[in-house]
């Protein structure tokens, strides 16, 4: 029962790409609509918790929910440019790769050989995930444009992610009790973002779904790293690549070559591994 709700996350985070794909809209009323329904989910978690949220919370809170929106609406960005299965594979590896370097060093959590050992081959392992995701066959001009594109977005997207990271750890605050600040760092976020942007519209109310999906794998984390260790969690949760991955090449008939495909689900592969390595490292 504890591996299945550890599940939860990889099922949850990895359907995301998939629905916000399926109920349209543009990446600012994807953003929008997420942190809406992230922001209702939270208020129902804040009432059956009631964690004490003091001034240090809030600030670190809103902070990392703004950087979130940051990582967010690049990552939808990035989505439109090079589609599901090619933009979330490079998005994953991407954000492991930077918060295992910040934990690194800017928190110093490699201590000892081991640490560096391991850290060292999991990046190895998660930059040619990576590199082998983002394998393309030759394209035309414009393809080719819309890759670098797609690319750009995915790097401003990790810096976000990164950042929001960053910021909880930083602060040393309870992951409950930043839950809410948090969703309201997002909803701000969100709103600036779409202030010159069309979002009062049936896609935005659509994409709150995506914002359920992502506040239910968040919680289940949380019950997972209690039940089961951050290790396993941790690992489990990086499975949710392969879903929407295979996801966007199955379910919205995303074009792939065979050796596109082939190195796909390589590169997706290294990066579940790279992940497992990491969940180990930080046992």
């Amino acid at each position: 029962m504890d591996i299945l709700i550890a599940m939860i996350p990889a099922i949850a985070w990895g359907s995301i790409g998939l629905v916000s794909n399926k109920v349209g809209g543009t990446a600012y009323n994807q953003t929008l609509g997420m942190t809406i329904g992230a922001f209702i989910f939270s208020i129902g978690i804040y009432f059956v918790y009631q964690p004490a949220i003091d001034m240090k919370v809030m600030i670190a809170g809103v902070l990392s929910g703004l950087f979130w929106v940051l990582g967010q609406q690049q990552q939808f960005q990035s989505m439109k440019y090079m589609g599901v299965s090619g933009a979330l594979p490079i998005s994953t590896g991407g954000q492991l790769i930077a918060n295992t370097l910040a934990g690194a060093i800017l928190f110093g959590e490699w201590q000892t050989t081991r640490d560096f050992s391991i850290g060292t081959i999991a990046l190895i392992i998660l930059i040619l995930g990576a590199r082998f995701t983002a394998v393309t066959d030759h394209k035309e001009e414009g393809e080719n444009h819309q890759l670098k594109k797609g690319l750009q977005a995915i790097a401003i997207s990790t810096i976000g992610y990164a950042l929001y990271t960053i910021t909880v750890k930083a602060a040393n605050v309870d992951a409950i009790a930043v839950i809410l600040p948090q969703s309201v760092g997002m909803l701000i976020g969100a709103i600036i973002f779409s202030i010159k942007q069309d979002v009062l519209n049936k896609y935005t109310a659509r994409n709150l779904i995506t914002g359920l999906l992502w506040a239910i794998g968040n919680i289940f984390m949380l019950i997972a790293m209690k039940k089961i260790g951050l290790a396993v969690s941790f690992s489990l949760s990086q499975t949710g690549i392969i879903i929407s991955t295979l996801g966007g090449i199955w379910l919205l008939g995303e074009k792939k070559t065979k050796r596109e495909f082939r190195y796909v689900i390589i590169g997706c592969l290294l990066v579940i591994a790279g992940g497992m390595l990491l969940g180990y490292l930080k046992a």
